[in-house]
Order: structure tokens, then C-alpha cells, then sequence
């Protein structure tokens, strides 16, 4: 069942993110996930959530999801993240068709 990952992204210097980003996207898809939004426009319609930058990720499971987070190549990449940025994180299973 395919995994959904929400991260809410609080960038504060965006050149390094950037950096991070250059590591991060070939990690993400060796590890079976793809990018279905990045930083696009968004709007709240109900809330008071506030987010600033939006990623949206889908991975073949929540399992494969766990293991690209746990795992040493991001384990290695979050503190450059962590340096320039801060981040809400959820994931959530597909629908079984």
C-alpha cells in the first residue's frame, strides 16, 4: 500500500537548502519515492494551520518510507537540513484499490 509523506517545510536559509535539495532528490528516488508537490502555491480553507512550503512525497509503503528516513544516507543529510530549517512530518497509507 503506498505511503504518503507530508513535510511542512520552515526554510531559513534557502541556499542551503537548496544545497541539501542537490543531495536529498536522488536519495529519495533510489529509495522508491517521488515528488508529487514541491513548494507550491497552497491555501488554507480550514484551521489554523499555517504552513510555509509544502512537500509532498509518495513511497510504495510506509515501510519503504521508514527505511530511506532511518537509514544512513538521510540520517546523514538531516543535519544539513536541520541547520537551515525546520520541518512538521506525517505520513499516511494509500487507499487499497
Amino acid at each position: 500500500m503506498a505511503a504518503y509523506v507530508i513535510f511542512d517545510v520552515d526554510i531559513r536559509d534557502m541556499a542551503q537548502y537548496q544545497a541539501f535539495m542537490q543531495e536529498v532528490k536522488p536519495a529519495v528516488e533510489a529509495a522508491g519515492g517521488r515528488y508529487l508537490a514541491r513548494g507550491g502555491a497552497h491555501k488554507v480553507y480550514e484551521g489554523d494551520w499555517q504552513p510555509r512550503r509544502i512537500v509532498l512525497f509518495e513511497f510504495p509503503s510506509v515501510a519503504a518510507f521508514e527505511a530511506f528516513y532511518e537509514g544512513p544516507v538521510y540520517q546523514g543529510l538531516k543535519p544539513i537540513r536541520d541547520a537551515c530549517s525546520s520541518a512538521r512530518l506525517v505520513s499516511v497509507e494509500g487507499l487499497v484499490a
